[in-house]
């Protein structure tokens, strides 16, 4: 029998670890192969047939939509599993893929049990999964309508409701993302993180925190949020989503965290600071996040870290 095989495609080598980390952990047997970008992917794709694939959204050279796009237009890519690893959980951005003929969707960032969750689903789909001999199953998906665009953003755990929850404007929305629990305005924040205006959401797997953004550069950030129940930690990755306040757009930076500690020096401190490292390489990112920084360092509202 041959062995299942998987094509991991993302420019962050921290997040291709993660994902093949993963799987050889839940699959043993399961051959693995990876590619840097979209372009690449698509070169791969031609020389080799795949059991399944995990792709990002934002590459260089060839976006993840677009490598989708060209695969389903394969006369071997109509029956492979596509799965989407990504940051992008907008219910405008599910939808074109699906059109383009995405089969699942896993939000960034993401636990072990969500995409273990989504892979067996996928390898179930295409008649793989009984290779393997696997262990106890994690936490199942919640969704249970085949081919809707529900199902495909389901699977995230909710978080037990709090009075200060935000209303959600879009049911989809809300099941395209990590559930979340709600945040307290950053700007109630003391007096050593209120001379920054800069605010941002700090996404974990899910979990999400309103933040203020202390320092800001194309390698790391610097951000404060308050104490909760669940602290983020060391090495768990995180998305961070930045504004721009001159069109209001938003940048998706992938990382991880790379450092926890109070704001002050006192065992009841209310806010905690975290140090994210970016593990994106994706040169419109890049870009973006330079804009950003000039932008917001003449507007005070991020300090361009050393």
């Amino acid at each position: 029998m041959s062995k299942v095989s998987v094509l991991v495609v993302d420019d962050a080598p921290f997040i291709r670890d993660l994902v093949k980390k993963a799987l050889r952990s839940y699959f043993p047997g399961l051959q693995i192969e990876e590619a840097t970008n979209g372009r690449k992917a698509q070169q791969m794709l031609g020389r080799a047939r795949f059991d399944l694939i995990l792709c990002d959204w934002e590459m260089p050279e060839m976006s993840g939509l677009e490598l989708l796009q060209w695969f389903r237009a394969q006369p071997e890519g109509a029956g492979v599993p596509f799965v989407m690893v990504t940051s992008r959980g907008d219910k405008a951005n599910v939808v074109e893929a699906i059109q383009a003929g995405v089969s699942d969707y896993v939000g960034k960032p993401f636990s072990n049990e969500q995409l273990i969750t989504k892979v067996k689903k996928a390898l179930h789909r295409a008649g793989k999964l009984a290779q393997f001999q696997v262990g106890e199953s994690p936490r199942p998906s919640t969704g249970t309508a085949a081919g809707s665009v529900a199902n495909l953003t389901a699977g995230r755990p909710e978080a037990p409701a709090r009075p200060a929850a935000a209303p959600v404007s879009s049911p989809l929305l809300s099941a395209s993302r990590p559930a979340e629990k709600a945040a307290p305005a950053p700007a109630a924040a003391p007096a050593a993180a209120q001379s920054v205006r800069g605010q941002g959401q700090l996404r974990l797997a899910g979990e999400q925190f309103a933040c203020v953004i202390k320092t800001l550069s194309l390698r790391d950030a610097l951000v404060v949020v308050r104490r909760g129940e669940r602290l983020p930690q060391v090495f768990e990755t995180v998305v961070l989503d930045l504004e721009q306040d001159s069109d209001r757009s938003v940048a998706r930076i992938n990382g991880y965290v790379h450092a926890v500690a109070a704001l002050e020096a006192k065992v009841d401190c209310e806010w905690i600071k975290v140090t994210i490292k970016f593990v994106d390489q994706d040169p419109e990112k890049l870009d973006y996040l330079s804009r950003l920084i000039a932008s917001g360092t003449a507007q005070s509202h991020y300090s361009p870290g050393a």
